[in-house]
């Protein structure tokens, strides 16, 4: 029995920094792959912004011209309805004709107007840049907590790495520190959205 005690003991030795020495690659490898996930999840949320904030400002632009335009139609339609005078005594057919072409205008803006009062019970531009602002507002805190939690998984991940003894392995394995995510210069200053 003496004589196997020695190979039982450098066995159990050999096992003990095999397991150790595995664990620490393979927490190591966990923490990398949530530092990546976060990562994707930051990528992703700097992509909705792209997607979503170049299409909505578009479409409430493209929604407030679309009313600012029935306003001004109707408003012009008006105008040109109101200066025509016509003197009852003195009514000519031409005179009529310009009446009744004025408030065929101002009835063909009002058409449109009624139309989109119909499809949106009030005129949405007010509720459209509110929602814009709010989508806005959105996008930016999604970014800010995507970032957040990136730096979150890579703290454990760095401190896992560079703390002794994992660091004589890491490097051995590959795994080098990561950077947390910094604010660019200038990112102090918002964002300004023009219309």
């Amino acid at each position: 029995m003496r004589r196997f005690l020695p190979w039982i003991i450098g066995a159990v030795v050999i096992f003990v920094i095999y397991s150790w020495v595995k664990g620490i690659n393979n927490t190591a490898v966990t923490l990398n792959q949530n530092v990546e996930q976060s990562w994707g999840d930051v990528q992703t949320a700097y992509q909705r912004r792209n997607d979503l904030i170049g299409n909505l400002v578009n479409t409430v632009k493209g929604a407030a011209d679309f009313e600012k335009s029935t306003l001004t139609a109707v408003i012009e339609a008006r105008s040109k309805a109101t200066s025509v005078k016509i003197d009852p005594a003195n009514i000519t057919p031409e005179q009529l004709a310009e009446f009744n072409k004025a408030q065929s205008g101002v009835s063909s803006s009002l058409s449109r107007l009624l139309v989109t009062v119909e499809a949106y019970p009030e005129l949405k531009a007010n509720q459209n840049f509110l929602k814009l602002q709010d989508e806005l507002a959105s996008t930016e805190n999604q970014i800010l907590t995507a970032r957040t939690r990136f730096n979150e998984a890579v703290k454990p991940y760095n401190s896992h790495i560079k703390t002794f003894p994992n660091s004589l392995f890491a490097g051995l394995f590959g795994f080098k520190e990561k950077a947390y995510f910094n604010a660019v210069e200038g990112a102090d200053k918002p964002v300004e959205v023009k219309f």
